[in-house]
């Protein structure tokens, strides 16, 4: 029930925004809205308001304004309350309304997250330095070293980790040219993401790119329990690992896995302490099954508290990068080199929208954000059926200095139909698949 609440509130919020967006501009511009629709279908609520029509649709998929005179084929009264009577630049803001409401939905809501503050892994905003490479992993087949600055994968510019993340992700199983900086100089690699796994709390799984690379941190101590196993072989709070039985440690989910796979076995560690790296050893006690040795540790993280105003400049500045690696990845679908296991649709939305509601308001509202960007820039694609795809053709007849006839206008109208079907097929269809039980049934899988 949490997860279809969820999933009606966030939909449900995200097309008031947007379709409220086309209603007021149409309003502003003096044209007469018949409908405002919230879902599509058989209206279930309605209520009339002056020339409106109000209601809620059973299909929760989506909404529409219906607007006096707004398609080719409606009947003309050449009243100036019909959106045809109106100038091409009157009908493109009514038209782009839509989708810069949902644009500036996503900044508000990022705003109103960041401002909340958090402690946020050190290492996602610095260039990705590679601190270690996985055994038998992609990285270490291509060639990739400790020390290489990845700066390119495929068709993406990677500045950051965050970057990185989710170009791999991207990727799986599609070989893609990457480019390191090593000792000042670029070299060129081929390679190939593995497909992985990636579940989340709710046990929805994704299918996701890696390659087998860590960034350049290190796990520290923050505490340790009294009489226990660290304490007493003289580990410090604030000690830096670098190494767990000569294995490179990143991450302290990596210290754990270690310990765990020597059982009750001494453990060498290498720290450092004020500069001066030093081995202790440390035999863990058993607690029933699983070794233990009374250690706290932290990740590589910074503080993050932000002012409103900071906030807001930074939810620009995030939403403004967010928009360029989604267009890239468009574009890397349309090429092949991203794979289309990567689309969601509402299936996926519905999950993921119940387990952030489970997870608190915070981290509702950023999901919102993401997917209020994401919907945002679909309706501006130049498909014909989306907004984006009228302004292209309101474009075009401005540009030519003629309008097409109805019968030209209908055909493009089928090919974006087409277009959005087979996208809604694919999203819907990935979202199945990601349901073990949906997914058992498929033979083919």
């Amino acid at each position: 029930m949490t997860t279809l609440l969820a999933f009606l509130f966030v939909l449900g919020v995200l097309v008031f925004i947007h379709e409220l967006g086309h209603f007021l501009l149409a309003r502003y511009n003096g044209v007469k809205v018949l409908t405002f629709s919230l879902g599509f279908g058989p209206k279930i609520l309605k209520m009339q308001r002056g020339d409106t029509e109000y209601c809620i649709s059973i299909i929760p998929l989506g909404g529409y304004v219906k607007m006096a005179g707004e398609n080719p084929d409606d009947p003309k009264t050449g009243a100036d309350d019909e959106f045809l009577s109106k100038s091409k630049w009157q009908r493109f803001q009514i038209l782009i309304a839509g989708p810069a409401m949902n644009l500036l939905l996503a900044v508000v809501l990022l705003a109103v997250v960041l401002m909340q503050g958090a402690d946020v892994l050190a290492y996602l905003d610095r260039p990705a330095t590679v601190g270690a490479v996985q055994p038998a992993s992609p990285a270490e087949a291509a060639g990739i070293r400790p020390g290489d600055v990845i700066v390119k994968l495929g068709t993406a510019d990677i500045r950051t980790w965050e970057h990185l993340d989710m170009a791999v992700a991207a990727r799986p199983e599609r070989e893609v040219d990457v480019v390191v900086l090593r000792d000042g100089r670029e070299e060129r690699f081929k390679i190939r993401p593995d497909l992985t796994e990636l579940r989340t709390r709710g046990n929805a799984r994704f299918e996701v790119g890696t390659i087998g690379v860590l960034p350049d941190v290190y796990p520290s101590v923050q505490s340790l329990q009294p009489g226990s196993p660290s304490e007493s072989a003289g580990f410090k709070a604030g000690d830096v690992i670098l190494a767990v039985g000569g294995q490179r440690m990143v991450f302290r989910s990596m210290v754990v896995e270690a310990i765990t796979k020597k059982g009750g076995e001494p453990v060498d560690f290498l720290i450092r302490r004020d500069g001066i790296d030093q081995t202790i050893s440390v035999t863990p006690r058993m607690e029933g099954d699983t070794p233990r040795i009374g250690m706290f540790m932290l990740e590589a993280t910074r503080p993050f508290t932000p002012t409103p105003l900071e906030a807001i400049g930074m939810s620009f500045q995030r939403n403004w990068e967010m928009s360029g690696q989604i267009l890239a990845t468009l574009r890397d679908l349309v090429t092949g080199e991203a794979s289309p296991k990567q689309l969601m649709g509402p299936v996926g939305i519905a999950q993921l929208s119940g387990e952030s509601a489970q997870a608190g308001w915070i981290a509702l509202l950023g999901l919102m954000a993401g997917i209020s960007l994401n919907l945002g820039l679909l309706n501006l694609l130049p498909i014909p059926i989306l907004d984006g795809g009228h302004i292209f053709i309101m474009g075009i007849e401005t540009i030519s200095r003629r309008d097409f006839s109805l019968q030209v206008k209908e055909k493009m109208l089928f090919v974006g139909f087409v277009l959005l079907m087979t996208l809604m097929v694919t999203v819907i269809y990935n979202d199945l698949t990601r349901i073990t039980w949906i997914e058992n049934l498929m033979p083919w899988r």
